[in-house]
């Protein structure tokens, strides 16, 4: 049990490490983007875009191991909510990995784009490329509200059989719901995503200091 719970750990923070790596090659986890100047991005250094998904890829496939890890390490004192964090978190993984298949489909549109010099030729790539977007950020929320859904119920194990410090499994708690909650209020209003972005801060303080916790100090 203590390897899967270390391993748990580093998993919480690597999954971070891809996360911010990936953005740094241009991959936005989410984001209003301008499908014009992706594509012009993309036309730029298609090499960096690969690398972006590829790393990515890496993210989502951690989330797979991370919610194994977790089972073997924690599900024995509640097998119930074990298994809810295990089929959100996995489901949340998949549905990331699935949509990269369409995603990659920006690096055929930016080829076309930039080689075709008719406008409204052009325009309609403009259109694919914001409907793939659009399909991102849509796949990308749902995909959310399971890890909301998979992080409260480890968070709920952690303070109910006392195995990791309260005050982290009750912060967790809170950053789970409010991050959930925040999600359902960007779906009914697009423009009002303050309260998703606060939860995401939350999200991130909770996971940098429960794998820092599993990691180091369990």
């Amino acid at each position: 049990m203590s390897i899967s719970i270390q391993i748990s750990g580093f998993f919480f923070l690597f999954i971070i490490i891809t996360n911010l790596t990936s953005d740094i090659f241009g991959y936005k986890t989410f984001g209003d983007i301008d499908a014009k100047t992706q594509l012009q991005k993309i036309k730029k250094d298609p090499r960096k875009f690969k690398i972006s998904i590829f790393i990515i890829l890496i993210e989502h496939l951690s989330i797979i191991i991370l919610a194994v890890t977790l089972f073997i390490a924690f599900s024995p004192f509640n097998i119930i909510l074990g298994f809810i964090w295990f089929i959100s978190r996995i489901s949340e993984a998949l549905i990331q990995i699935y949509d990269k298949r369409n995603y990659f489909g920006l690096f055929d549109i930016a080829n076309k784009y930039s080689n075709i010099p008719v406008t409204t030729e052009k325009d309609a790539l403009i259109d694919s490329a914001h409907s793939i977007l659009e399909t991102k950020t849509s796949r990308f929320s749902i995909a959310q509200i399971l890890f909301s859904i998979g992080t409260l119920a480890y968070s709920i194990l952690f303070v109910n059989y006392d195995v990791i410090p309260i005050f982290i499994g009750l912060f967790g708690i809170v950053a789970s719901i409010i991050y959930g909650l925040g999600n359902l209020i960007f779906h009914l209003n697009p423009n009002f995503k303050i309260v998703w972005s606060i939860g995401g801060l939350l999200i991130l303080f909770f996971e940098i200091t429960l794998g820092g916790w599993l990691l180091f100090f369990y």
